[in-house]
Order: structure tokens, then sequence, then C-alpha cells
């Protein structure tokens, strides 16, 4: 029987292991750190984790189906969630399964096919890992994370103040006293805001662009709780929550945030609104783009200045599979053209889980996509015909629309955003081809083999940005 790996122990790993374990694949787990948890672990070295940091999705609508959280709280904190994973991971045995402390180093394709896995101890973890290793196997599932590579943008001059990335930034005592410039306006930069106004001389936020804030509660219930059952139109859904919105936060203009230049959800909204009630009350305020550094001086590009002693950029991350060759998967643009965002077009042995971003898709929507890499794993090993129906289906272009027939905006962050319900309806559709007989259609029904479903292209320019038809 062939033999994977599954690299990362994070809630992808996990998901990853756990479908391959159900399926009856054997596989090999390897986690640079010391445990199961991944980010979610603020001990991690690699963690981005902070003290006050917790969901912005609610329990109900993130936990793994088969395995609720153990817990009263709508958003647990990150303290809660290290415990659910590991009790997750022991709970269907699958903690013994990965070799912690153990980075892998490099994937190399294998003669005579598979890939050769290196890995050694990790750096920094405090146990010095359990040696090197190198294995060959039948495929390797990557799931290391899409949030740990930050990204660094540059900018004209040098602060010669603090300047630090939101990876950097573990608790709100690291701004005491200073003066602080936050560079971006995402969930991380204004949780961190929010802690900051307590203990920071002053904190400023520099914005390029305007942004929708969400309430984490709507009429006494988790928002992303309501209307959990059939999704409506993408025009119709802006239109009424915009209306809700306006309703419940007011015009984020008047706080000081530009008007957004794009409708509701075509870029991941922001899930604070802490954050308006103390620009309400005058605690921090919002400063145009950055034109310049100058020693502690930042430069707007509104002509205005200010000194600070802290610049913290929450300018998001980076995708970074490193071991492996970017020719290895696809790269396009900003990130990997893969089928639903898992499989390279050549079909080379290389899955990829958890590249996905999706307001509301939790580890559920993550586990289905592991289900979907495991069907069509024991196709390879039981049924090969299905397996090469699949590649024959994936061969021909356009693939799925996972927009949900929402225009994303062309970001680096975006170019592997999709739409929770055009994404998990297209994974089960195909997991379910994989796992019968009839080859499925787009819309969910079956259709003899042979036949080519009509579908509603979806491609993606150099620059990342989905071109959607009108």
């Amino acid at each position: 029987m062939s033999r994977y790996a599954v690299i990362g122990a994070g809630p992808s790993g996990l998901s990853a292991a756990r479908a391959l374990q159900r399926a009856g694949i054997e596989f090999d787990g390897y986690e640079a750190s010391r445990g199961v948890g991944g980010l979610w672990d603020i001990e991690n070295p690699r963690s981005t984790m902070y003290e006050s940091a917790h969901l912005i999705s609610s329990r109900t609508t993130t936990e793994f189906a088969e395995y609720p959280m153990d817990s009263t709280a709508d958003y647990p904190s990150h303290r809660e969630l290290i415990r659910y994973f590991r009790g997750f991971a022991d709970h269907f045995g699958l903690t013994g399964r990965f070799r912690f402390d153990t980075k892998v180093t490099s994937l190399e394709p294998a003669e005579g096919g598979g890939w050769m896995l290196h890995a050694g101890p990790s750096s920094g973890s405090g146990t010095g890992g359990d040696g090197t290793v190198s294995a060959q196997y039948a495929g390797v599932i990557l799931a290391n994370g899409t949030l740990a590579e930050p990204n660094i943008p540059p900018f004209r001059g040098e602060f010669t103040g603090e300047l630090l990335h939101t990876s950097a930034y573990k608790s709100a005592s690291q701004m005491t006293g200073r003066r602080v410039l936050i560079i971006g306006a995402g969930n991380s930069g204004c949780d961190i805001a929010v802690d900051a106004v307590h203990h920071a001389a002053s904190v400023d936020m520099s914005v390029r662009r305007g942004y929708y804030f969400v309430p984490r509660y709507l009429f006494g219930k988790p928002s992303d709780t309501l209307n959990q059952g059939r999704p409506l139109p993408a025009r119709l859904k802006q239109a009424l929550d915009s209306r809700v919105l306006r309703a419940f936060t007011g015009d984020p203009v008047r706080f000081g945030f530009p008007k957004p230049d794009y409708k509701i959800y075509e870029s991941h909204p922001i899930v604070n609104t802490l954050i308006l009630n103390h620009l309400g009350q005058g605690d921090l305020r919002i400063m145009p783009d950055i034109d310049r550094f100058d020693g502690r001086t930042v430069h707007f590009r509104d002509g205005s200045s200010a000194e600070y002693d802290t610049v913290l950029l929450a300018t998001g991350y980076k995708l970074d599979y490193p071991f492996v060759a970017r020719e290895a998967l696809a790269w396009q643009g900003f990130s990997p053209k893969l089928f639903l965002n898992v499989f390279p077009p050549s079909f080379n042995g290389l899955y990829v889980m958890g590249m996905i971003e999706a307001s509301g898709i939790g580890w559920q929507g993550r586990y289905e996509q592991a289900e979907l890499i495991a069907a069509y794993l024991s196709a390879l090993e039981h049924h090969p015909e299905r397996a090469a129906a699949f590649r024959a289906r994936v061969a021909l272009e356009p693939w799925p629309d996972l927009t949900g027939g929402y225009r994303y905006l062309g970001l680096e962050r975006m170019s592997y955003y999709v739409n929770k319900d055009a994404y998990r309806r297209a994974v089960r559709i195909e997991t379910e081809g994989l796992r019968r007989d009839a080859a499925p259609r787009r819309d969910g029904t079956r259709a003899e083999r042979g036949t080519r479903p009509r579908i509603r292209s979806t491609s993606r320019r150099a620059d990342g940005q989905k071109e959607v038809p009108a």
C-alpha cells in the first residue's frame, strides 16, 4: 500500500491526517513545532498568535462536525483553541502519527515516481528534534499554513524607531508608553489597535482603502450564524447586508476611513466594531497612506507628518512553500494555480491543504477538502479508472467558478480567496464522483461518462485577480 506524508499539524494538517486515517491510507506527519495546533499554539516559535486573539468566526460555524468544541464561548480564545486541537488529535489517535520538532527542508522528485522528503531538527524548538529524516513517499500533502511568512512591503526612506510586523506582536505591553503607528487595518491590525489604546501614548492607523466592519453579534446572535440556509445571490446579499451594516455600525467614513472602492465581501470584512468605538472616543486616529520614512518621522501622502516610536506592519502574509520548487506547484501570479486550490494540473503527487481563504468556511470546510484528497488517493489505490476520470475532468478547462458571483479584489491576499458555498459545493461534487462510478456534473446532477458539463468560466490573471464575466 502507498504511503504519504503530511507536512504541518495545524488545523489543515489535522484535517488531512484524519481524512487519510478514515480512508485507511498510510501516512507520516511532520511538524516543525513541539506539538499540534500550528499557529494557534502561541509558544510555537513560528506562531503569529497574540495574547488577546480570539476566533473571528463563531464556534459553531468553525468547529469540526465530528468533534464539537467543549466551550460555551461564541468566539473562543486561542487558549481554548489549542486545547481543542490537542483534544481532537488525541481523541482520534493522530498525535502519535506526527514527528514533532522536525522541519521539512526539501522535497525532490524521486526516481520511479513519488517524492523524497528531507527533514531535520527544528531550530529554536528547545528539544533538538529527533534527528534527520530522508524518506520516499508516493505523495505529499502540504498543510504548512498560509499565515507564517510575513509580507514586508518596501517603503521609501528609513524608520529609525522600532519597526515590527504583526507576527512579532504578542502582548499589548509591548506598546506601553509608545507613540504607535499601525500600517494596515485588517483583522489583526484592528485587534492590535484596540489592545494598544489602553497602553500606548498614542495610536494612529495608516490605511490606503476603505473597509466594511461586521459586528460579531447581530440581533443577539453571532452574525455568521444568520442565513445559514440556502445562500442568497451575491448581488442581493451585498445589497441587504450593506443596509444592515449601515443600521448597526453606521458609515465608517465618518470615523475617518476612506470610502470603500469595492462592494462588501469583495475583500475580507473586518469583524471588529470596537475599533469604531475607539475612533469615536478619540482614542486613535486614521491617517492616509505612507509616503516615506525619515528617522522617526513618517510622512503621509496628504503632506502631513508625525513622529512615532513604533511602526507596526499589519500588512499580512505571503504564501510560502519553501521546501519545494515553485514550478512543481504551478505558481501563477501571487499563488499556485491548483484545481480547487488543491491539485496541481500535472498531478505530480503533491496536494495542498488549506490554501483557501473564505468568510465562514471553517475547519469543516477544510476537512471536506481533505476528504477530497483522501477520496482521490483511495481511488488511485482501488479504483484507478475513477482517478483517471477525475484527472480527465481537471484537464478540461474552464474549472468551476469558486467566486460565488463576487468580484474579488486583485490583491495578493485575495488570490486564493473563494466563496465558501461555491467552494464546498464543488468539493463535495468531486468527492462524490470519486466515490461512485458515474461522473458528476458541476451542478450536482449525474451525467454519463464522456459528457462535459457546462461551467461558468473563472480564469486567473497574472496579477492574481480572478476574471469573472458579467
